[in-house]
């Protein structure tokens, strides 16, 4: 019976490392879409200012005009970098939330583990084969 305590002791014990880990993986998978929001944000306002931007008509002359493609061309540019990063965040986001799926996974397949052991001992405890205490039972057998 101290065996099966103590293996439910390590399983709680065990248990509890799990959910740390899934907390933290959690609290990263979190980090990570929001890296991914932001930069998807970015995308899309950089986006917008180059599409209205290519929109204008305002040029005064020749010189105005090439400013304003290279203005533009510079915009585009901060886009396609962007838009990259953006994809990059999105398989980081991915990853870490598939880490933070197994981590649940690892901690409920020990909770389950923990659960079963504890119900195998009060099975044992009902059936009288193990004393309630770990007291030493006084006496001899025969009285």
């Amino acid at each position: 019976m101290k065996a099966e305590r103590a293996r439910l002791a390590r399983l709680k014990r065990l248990e509890r490392i799990r959910d740390i880990a899934r907390q933290t993986a959690l609290a990263e998978a979190g980090k990570a879409e929001g890296t991914l929001a932001q930069l998807q944000g970015l995308v899309e306002r950089t986006s917008r200012l180059s599409a209205d931007y290519s929109a204008r008509t305002d040029a005064r002359d020749a010189h105005g005009l090439q400013q304003l493609r290279h203005f533009i061309a510079g915009l585009d540019r901060i886009t396609t970098g962007t838009r990259a990063d953006a994809e990059t965040a999105k398989r980081i986001a991915d990853a870490k939330a598939q880490e933070a799926a197994a981590a649940e996974r690892r901690r409920a397949a020990v909770e389950e583990r923990a659960e079963a052991q504890a119900r195998l001992i009060a099975r044992k405890i009902a059936a009288g084969t193990i004393p309630v205490t770990g007291k030493k039972p006084s006496g001899t057998g025969l009285e």
